[in-house]
């Protein structure tokens, strides 16, 4: 597996927390499901790294799947990634241009929907509180969460 770092990290982790909360866990019971995900910072196939989302144990591992075959493997660039997780990039016309490739299940490929990733906003909401969430935002290039008041 690479050591390389990605935007995209920062996303699985926010996943990770998501997963927690009780709309996380409403996700997992509804997709239940495990899916892997193949990222690459520049070109499909080279240099990548893999996260593992486990959605019937409601976990998000970095590395592959160690309970057998995932049902569907996803694999695309770092900055497609982002997109997708943003809802900026539609996972079908990913697929159809060669963004996106997938291995497995492809019933299993489409119950996973942009959908599935949490909202920094509602995230913060549900860890923090709503009023405290008025002080906070998500800055999507650095990928972390920022105080609005420093």
């Amino acid at each position: 597996m690479a050591t390389t770092e990605l935007k995209s990290d920062a996303i699985f982790e926010l996943l990770k927390r998501f997963l927690g909360t009780e709309e996380g866990v409403a996700v997992k019971n509804k997709v239940n499901l495990v899916y892997q995900f193949n990222i690459s910072p520049k070109k499909i196939g080279i240099d990548e790294v893999i996260y593992t989302i486990d959605l019937k144990k409601g976990e998000v591992i970095k590395g592959q799947y160690e309970g057998g075959k995932p049902d569907a493997t996803f694999s695309l660039k770092d900055e497609d990634f982002i997109k997708l997780a943003n809802g900026k990039l539609n996972p079908q016309m990913a697929f159809m241009r060669g963004a996106l490739k997938i291995k497995g299940s492809l019933s299993a490929a489409q119950k996973f929907t942009p959908d599935i990733f949490p909202k920094p906003a509602k995230l913060l909401e549900a860890e923090l509180g709503a009023t405290t969430l008025n002080f906070w935002t998500w800055d999507r290039d650095q990928g972390r969460v920022e105080s609005m008041l420093a």
